[in-house]
């Protein structure tokens, strides 16, 4: 992640970003009903929210973000919920400061911000346990604005069929009227 995106993404947390809704989507809450509790990776956590309700539901969670102002936030914000977790900064296409494999790999609007997506797919494949799941939101790009965010179609042939099988898909529109889906993806068990 360049260096002054990075600036931009902590400065945005010194109020609330518009991503940050303080809620937990009941995508979430519908996967933790159908799933047993497990090792979970909240990737891009930004201020805790998530993590939060995983760890309340008996997962035992790991979150990170880019942004450290972010991650600041989520560790007061888990504090004060009397819960467990582990927080950090970290890319998500370098993965660096993650080891051991999850049962659950969270993903609510990372994947559709990042430039280098093959990275960050390498470094789920990595993480994510044999059998494991990828929880991924994101909106799709409207606009031919190359720097802008989103998912165009190529960003999901990215993802190796052979590894990861999707399991789900429910597409629908985010608060600013922007296409946007819901993915479940589950990893190859092992050969």
């Amino acid at each position: 992640m360049n260096f002054f995106r990075r600036i931009s993404f902590n400065l945005w947390y010194l109020r609330r970003p518009p991503w940050d809704s303080g809620i937990t989507p009941p995508e979430l809450f519908e996967f933790i009903q159908s799933h047993p509790a497990g090792r979970a990776l909240d990737i891009g956590c930004g201020t805790g929210t998530n993590v939060i309700t995983l760890a309340k539901t008996g997962w035992q969670v790991q979150g990170f973000d880019f942004a450290s102002r972010a991650i600041r936030m989520a560790k007061r914000k888990v504090k004060s919920a009397g819960v467990q977790a582990d927080l950090f900064t970290d890319d998500a296409t370098q993965m660096k400061n993650i080891s051991g494999q999850f049962d659950l790999a969270l993903d609510i609007g990372c994947f559709h911000g990042l430039p280098n997506k093959a990275d960050y797919l390498t470094q789920l494949d990595r993480i994510l346990a044999p059998n494991g799941f990828w929880l991924m939101y994101g909106f799709f790009k409207q606009t031919d604005d190359h720097t802008a965010p989103g998912l165009v179609p190529a960003d999901l042939d990215l993802i190796p069929a052979q590894t990861f099988t999707q399991i789900s898909r429910r597409d629908g529109f985010d608060k600013r009227e922007r296409k946007s889906a819901w993915f479940l993806y589950q990893k190859a068990g092992k050969r």
